[in-house]
């Protein structure tokens, strides 16, 4: 079976295609600017050329609809026709308490998704365009959301649960969700693998750091805790959010900058994280290489989110008492060894010893620990399409 993965933005689709036979790529791309004058198709065929096709699309219909034609294309597509397409995939941000799993979207899984549009205003809404989309230009094949929040879903109350008011969380569902679900997913059982050991039986420590990062803990097989929250506000310091901070200063900033609930959002979000902290960007390349430079706010900033990750790591080391392994896994996790390397030192008391000479790789799946360390330190490339794939392919059979 081919399986199309689909993950639908405000203003963009991601797409790929998968030969489930044997789990190859086939073709992936992405649609930019949806609805927006300028709008752009990039096409990459596994052993073809890039196609790229610049024509305005007002909707997410309009997008699928190109999407569709180019992978039936005679000369750059790689299907004959759309029936070759058993069913589709679609990354859905938010699950809220509903799914545990991956779904087949009926109108019931859509519904949840709707509900979930106050707490996911930003991925919720484009996802179930996407979704719509797909289903008006594909309507006899089945269509499975797989949930970012999903995987987060078994861990217990005492670690989801907010200090507030019990009733705001019986009327608003109010509590940690947790999100990069899917990417926490792929690299932990990995890593399971990679330890040689039963998923049900590992101790995993799992840094999805990129522009938006996060953490798991993960016990026999389950997630104790993650650090991304009600919101994906919550947790480490990210690119452009604040991550964890005292609330009062979400109040007191408000009067003091004269900010509306929209506007405060905004700069907990988009202004604050590396780029707040550094003054120079939200990406961490940009922060490094300014502390190299000589800036002392992009020193700084990178101090604070360094020990706010040892942070973490020490605080799941304790929930889960002991760790086998730590994975670090997207953008910044596979690439930036000298990030990973600040993280890891002076970590020896807690088992943790990295080769540094080993740590210097990029994008690739390997064991940077020293022979002599208790605890594994793995990097390992995220591929949260294939788990997509993957479930699709289970649930259509």
């Amino acid at each position: 079976m081919k399986v199309l993965v689909v993950n639908a933005g405000s203003s963009s689709i991601k797409y790929q295609v998968f030969n489930m036979k044997d789990e190859s790529v086939l073709a992936k791309g992405l649609v930019d600017r949806v609805g927006i004058p300028g709008t752009t198709l990039e096409h990459k065929p596994t052993g073809k050329d890039e196609v790229i096709i610049k024509k305005d699309l007002p909707d997410h219909t309009a997008g699928m609809k190109l999407v569709l034609e180019v992978l039936a294309n005679s000369e750059y597509g790689v299907i004959s026709d759309m029936a070759e397409i058993g069913a589709v995939g679609h990354r859905v941000v938010h699950g809220g308490e509903s799914f545990a799993d991956s779904v087949v979207i009926d109108d019931a899984v859509k519904k949840v998704i709707k509900d979930c549009f106050e707490i996911a205003p930003l991925h919720n809404p484009p996802n179930l365009m996407g979704i719509d989309a797909c289903q008006e230009l594909m309507p006899n094949v089945p269509h499975v959301a797989v949930f970012d929040t999903a995987f987060h879903q078994t861990m217990k109350a005492e670690n989801y649960l907010y200090a507030l008011p019990y009733d705001v969380y019986e009327k608003y569902k109010v509590r940690r969700y947790g999100f990069h679900g899917t990417s926490h997913f792929y690299v932990s059982h990995r890593a399971a693998e990679m330890l040689g050991k039963p998923y049900e039986e590992c101790k995993i420590i799992t840094l999805h750091l990129g522009n938006g990062g996060s953490m798991a803990a993960i016990k026999d097989g389950q997630v104790v805790d993650t650090s991304m929250g009600f919101t994906p506000l919550e947790g480490l310091v990210m690119g452009t959010r604040s991550g964890d901070i005292d609330p009062a200063i979400v109040w007191f900033l408000m009067d003091k900058l004269g900010m509306d609930t929209a506007e405060a959002n905004n700069y907990f979000n988009k202004k604050s994280g590396m780029l707040g902290l550094s003054g120079v960007s939200n990406d961490l390349r940009d922060v490094l290489e300014a502390a190299g430079s000589g800036n002392e706010r992009a020193k700084t900033a990178l101090r604070v989110y360094y020990n706010q990750v040892k942070g973490y790591i020490g605080n799941y080391m304790a929930k889960l008492n002991g760790c086998d392994c730590l994975v670090f896994t997207a953008g910044v996790g596979e690439n930036g060894y000298d990030v990973r390397e600040a993280i890891c030192a002076d970590m020896d008391y807690l088992g943790v010893k990295m080769d540094n000479e080993k740590n210097k790789v990029r994008g690739k799946e390997v064991d940077v620990a020293t022979a002599d360390s208790k605890v594994r330190i793995f990097i390992i490339p995220t591929n949260e399409e294939l788990v997509i794939a993957r479930d699709t392919l289970r649930l259509s059979k």
